[in-house]
Parts: structure tokens; C-alpha cells; sequence
């Protein structure tokens, strides 16, 4: 088998073909945006090799087959209710959504200390967790630090509090540790939201 010296254009070719059944137009937005997301990287992390760049993108084949669930060709070519023809996007879940509700759990667990605040605080947690990793909007390097820094390490932090003495205790220092926590997860859902695909 015959393989180019160039990586980047290999990859645009295998997206290009697995795309086909796209509109033109959509296929060559597609491209010139995976193009433009490749030369960023690139340029803002020198020492990432481009194999790591196209890895963090993912497979083209899955990349084909998200674009063509949002332009509703998976099937047979959906068209909206309204007869306009434009494509239905379905299954798709706003990149702000769990991020809101990875953020929020916190504050829920704070405010409502009592019973149902840190059981709504752990369903949004888990809930924006999965909905973090099954979303289309970030890379799968980008979804693992999301969910390490946003669920696991408060989780377990907060686990590590209240099975030990060694948390903060008194007022003070449990606001404190609340609100570092909470800017914790407050920063990784502004960074998520930077770094998403649109």
C-alpha cells in the first residue's frame, strides 16, 4: 500500500471520501474547518506531533459519520417539519448544557446542604459528565481532562473531606475550600467552552 509523505492531507483525503454523501459545500466547510483546527494546533503546540493532532481529532470515519447525522443524511436524507427542506439535526445536546450542570453542582450541594441539594448535585454531576463525553463538540483528550478536573478530582475531594478529619472545618475554611473548588470548575468549563468545535 501506497502512503503520501504528507499526514494531514491523507487525513483530509479520508474525511473528503467518507463524507461523499454530503452537500459539496458542507463537505468543503468540513474540510476547511478540520484544515484550520490542524493548523492551530499546530501552532500553538509546536512540540505535538501532527500523528497527535490528527489522533486527538479522531477517527474520519467517525468524523463522517457525526457530520452526516447533523445534516441528516444518515438514512435517507431527513428534511425539517417545516418543508423547508433544511436538514433536521438530531440527538444533539448544546455544548452549554454540561458545562452548566457540571458547574451548578457545586452550588446546588451549597446551598441545599440537606438532603436533596447534594443528591441534585451528584445527578448533575454525573449527568454533565456523560453528556461531556458523549458530546461531538470536543476531542476525546479535551472530554478526559473536562471530566477529570470538573467530576473526578471535586468528587473526590470532596469524598476525601467528609470520610477524614483532615478537611476543613469551621465556616471559614469550608467557604473557602467551596469557592476554590467551585473556581475550579467554573475555569474548566470556561476552557471547555473555548476549546469546543463548533
Amino acid at each position: 500500500m501506497k502512503t503520501s509523505a504528507d499526514p494531514v492531507r491523507d487525513y483530509l483525503s479520508a474525511v473528503e471520501r467518507e463524507t461523499s454523501a454530503l452537500p459539496a459545500e458542507r463537505r468543503q466547510e468540513l474540510l476547511a474547518d478540520l484544515a484550520e483546527h490542524i493548523e492551530v494546533t499546530r501552532a500553538e503546540r509546536p512540540d505535538t506531533s501532527v500523528g497527535e493532532v490528527l489522533a486527538e481529532l479522531g477517527d474520519p470515519r467517525t468524523i463522517a459519520a457525526t457530520a452526516l447525522a447533523e445534516s441528516g443524511n444518515a438514512a435517507a436524507g431527513t428534511t425539517g417539519g417545516d418543508g423547508s427542506g433544511a436538514p433536521t439535526r438530531r440527538g444533539k445536546v448544546h455544548p452549554l448544557v454540561p458545562l452548566l450542570m457540571l458547574t451548578l453542582s457545586l452550588p446546588f450541594m451549597m446551598v441545599f446542604p440537606d438532603l436533596p441539594g447534594p443528591v441534585i448535585g451528584v445527578l448533575f454531576r454525573i449527568t454533565g459528565a456523560v453528556l461531556l463525553c458523549t458530546s461531538v463538540h470536543w476531542a476525546a483528550v479535551q472530554k478526559t481532562t473536562g471530566v477529570l478536573l470538573a467530576a473526578v478530582l471535586p468528587s473526590a475531594v470532596i469524598v476525601t473531606w467528609n470520610l477524614s478529619s483532615g478537611g476543613p472545618s469551621g465556616d471559614g475554611p469550608a467557604l473557602l475550600a467551596n469557592l476554590a473548588t467551585l473556581v475550579l470548575l467554573a475555569g474548566t468549563a470556561a476552557w471547555l467552552w473555548r476549546v469546543r468545535r463548533a
